[in-house]
């Protein structure tokens, strides 16, 4: 089964408290956890505390905050391993951020369907 990783986008500056849907977020995380199809999951700190980093003619650039200019921010994630996309879009529809936010659903590359070019896994990426 492939895995999909559900980046969980939050509106930025809303004024709703991030955690008062943690009830809904323990049921949706433990119905996930016991039908099987749980990975991973975790909030992440406040765009704020990023640092973009780029490399550009061997120099590295860090930035502070995250790269894009949106209106929404990445709050979170999931990493499902569901038969299909639409059972992945099934579980995407139920993120309580989808009511106030959105949740963008990815296809994550299984490490096989990376073209082995003689270096390792690592070393690939």
């Amino acid at each position: 089964m492939p895995d999909y990783m559900l980046l969980l986008y939050a509106p930025e500056g809303e004024k709703q408290d991030r955690w008062a849907d943690m009830s809904l977020w323990l049921a949706l995380t433990e119905s996930l956890r016991r039908a099987g199809l749980l990975v991973a999951n975790s909030p992440l700190h406040p765009a704020t505390s990023a640092t973009t980093v780029r490399v550009r003619d061997g120099e590295t650039e860090l930035t502070d905050g995250p790269f894009a200019v949106t209106k929404e921010f990445l709050a979170g994630y999931y990493v499902l391993r569901c038969a299909d996309l639409d059972e992945a879009l099934h579980h995407a529809a139920r993120m309580p951020t989808a009511r106030h936010g959105s949740v963008e659903v990815r296809p994550i590359v299984d490490a096989n369907e990376i073209p082995d070019t003689g270096r390792t896994p690592a070393a690939r990426m």
